[in-house]
């Protein structure tokens, strides 16, 4: 006879992501020693660091080198030209040279990003494509760039599993749920 195993909706919650952390394994590139991000212009969901974090948890020991949409690095030297892997979080709209992507291309072993502009879905090894009919986008522009920068992440094997996050205040509700003092 078995046990049944008791778990709570937080626990459920959890188990769920690192699943999804776990099916997203096959998606990692191998021998990875540089990565080259460029950030998008609209917002960036998490700071560099925290991103940094993040690829090193997946890719160790790789070297990591950030640039703008308009090409400039940011908060790093500039990256060498022949990078292993190179995640593009440029969207829709945002202003780019016309042969940016193309010149991306050749310096990337592998490239991955969104399908933005001229030449990304063709020419970029995995893309991901945010006009779905079936679900449309958020009206919300920060909301849209954290969907769309989790999904381009996910494409190299990158989980983005929430360490932390806000929680409702519930100082009036704890103070009902205590028992009444006693007078003495």
């Amino acid at each position: 006879m078995t046990t049944p195993i008791y778990s709570d909706e937080k626990s459920d919650h959890y188990l769920s992501l690192i699943a999804a952390k776990e099916k997203l394994s096959p998606q990692v590139v191998p021998n990875v020693k540089t990565v080259l991000v460029i950030l998008s212009s609209r917002g960036v969901t998490s700071d560099v660091d925290g991103l940094k974090q993040k690829i090193l948890a997946i890719y160790p020991g790789a070297e990591i080198y950030y640039r703008s949409t308009s090409g400039h690095a940011f908060k790093s030297k500039e990256a060498p030209v022949p990078v292993d892997l190179l995640i593009d979080f440029t969207g829709p709209g945002m202003r780019q040279g016309w042969l940016y992507a193309l010149k991306l291309r050749r310096q990337a072993r592998f490239t991955v990003g969104r399908n933005a502009g001229l030449f990304r879905k063709k020419r970029f090894d995995r893309v991901i494509d945010e006009k779905d009919p079936h679900h449309p986008p958020s009206r919300d522009v920060l909301d849209r760039e954290r969907i769309a920068q989790k999904q381009v992440l996910e494409l190299v094997g990158i989980p983005s599993i929430p360490i932390s996050g806000a929680t409702p205040d519930r100082g009036k509700e704890i103070a009902l749920d205590l028992p009444l003092l006693q007078r003495h």
